[in-house]
């Protein structure tokens, strides 16, 4: 049996990580300013995230939602108190798309409604709603094609005016990312984010917090939506909730009410990945991971938009994102097999960068030193070559 083939392969095999490195089969180390999509929030085998797994290893690792599991208790009281939405209740599953169908799910039972508002450049997941509501037709499949889903453009506040006022009856939910990850780093206006907020009021509408990337502290704040000091009626979580172990959730306002039946799941909430998750937030406690991920992102900021040849540096804490020019087409790939550092891209020419939370300010500026020496030997080649 072979691997069926959907993904374009770096020829690497890392074997070892800790922190902010990783490293190869042939010992080579290399510098992680991506974390696997956003997913490592606390650092590459944290001592403390290993020992949380192993020692709920050994007393059990499985068992079904059929009966009590305290620790999901546990971890629902501790994300309460990080994320500072104690009021919220918790269902658990195992992955951002998950999150995002259930929330889309809900929503739908909530209102009674069919229609959704999602935007242009958003990624939301590839099961069956969430890639409805996903702007890249590459990835919808057929049988995932729908009528209920409305694109609107991102940050286009009369365009949204104008389809509430025409459809807002039908409207059960509109679904937004703070902070576009895969569509390229563009962040909700925060005036944007208020008025979705007073139009789902308005209508009956529930307000969907897609903040499986940017969320979790990524941002400089545990929701990147908290930025615009409105509360969403869900938010859906992933990535960086378990540090690299499958977990997923959706968190839900007080006034949606559940029944029996109405959300499901196998393995979401289970003992081991409930413990990787505590463990993440434990750290981002302790550590004052979110202040961290606002103070070096911001450093970062700054020094990247003195380097020539980078445009448009934008992004929030520890979620960045810069435009290449055609002359540096070729950065991404540079960085990783010349200089051993891993970064992210969006199509068609952005750099992503979505460290852990815990990056050092001396492993920031490793970067920022290895970057400028790229570019410069991308130009010098250029120059020769002219």
């Amino acid at each position: 049996m072979k691997l069926f083939d959907v993904y374009p392969l770096n020829n690497i095999t890392i074997t070892k990580a800790q922190g902010s490195y990783v490293w190869d089969e042939n010992g080579v180390q290399y510098l992680d300013m991506y974390g696997g999509h956003a997913v490592i929030s606390i650092g590459h085998t944290h001592p403390h995230w290993v020992r949380r797994i192993e020692d709920q290893l050994e007393k059990i690792a499985f068992y079904s939602n059929s009966i009590h599991i305290p620790i999901q208790l546990e971890l629902a009281k501790k994300l309460g108190e990080v994320s500072g939405k104690q009021d919220y209740q918790l269902f658990l599953c195992n992955s951002g798309a998950e999150a995002n169908e259930n929330a889309l799910k809900l929503a739908s039972f909530h209102t009674g409604r069919k229609k959704i508002i999602a935007f242009s450049k958003s990624f939301h997941g590839r099961t069956s709603l969430a890639v409805a509501a996903t702007d890249n037709k590459s990835i919808v499949a057929p049988v995932n094609e729908t009528d209920n889903i409305i694109f609107l453009p991102f940050n286009d506040q009369q365009a949204l005016q104008d389809c509430f006022a025409k459809e807002g009856k039908e409207i059960a939910a509109v679904i937004i990312e703070g902070i576009q990850g895969v569509g390229g780093i563009n962040i909700a206006d925060e005036s944007f984010l208020k008025l979705i907020r007073q139009l789902c009021d308005d209508y009956g509408a529930v307000y969907i917090a897609d903040s499986v990337q940017c969320g979790y502290g990524r941002s400089g704040m545990f929701f990147s939506h908290d930025y615009a000091g409105v509360n969403a009626d869900i938010y859906s979580m992933a990535k960086g909730m378990g540090n690299g172990f499958p977990i997923g959730g959706i968190l839900i306002a007080p006034h949606i009410q559940p029944k029996y039946g109405m959300l499901g799941t196998t393995f979401g909430g289970n003992q081991l990945a409930c413990a990787a998750a505590l463990a993440v937030l434990e750290v981002i406690q302790q550590d004052q991971l979110i202040d961290v991920a606002k103070q070096r992102g911001q450093y970062l900021l700054n020094r990247l938009k003195t380097i020539e040849g980078l445009q448009n540096v934008r992004g929030r804490g520890l979620m960045i994102g810069f435009d290449v020019p055609e002359a540096l087409k070729d950065l991404k790939k540079k960085l990783l097999f010349d200089h051993n550092v891993f970064t992210g891209e969006a199509k068609p020419n952005v750099i992503r960068l979505l460290p852990s939370l815990a990056i050092t300010r001396k492993q920031v500026d490793e970067f920022l030193d290895v970057l400028k020496e790229a570019i410069a030997e991308i130009t010098a080649h250029a120059t020769e070559n002219a």
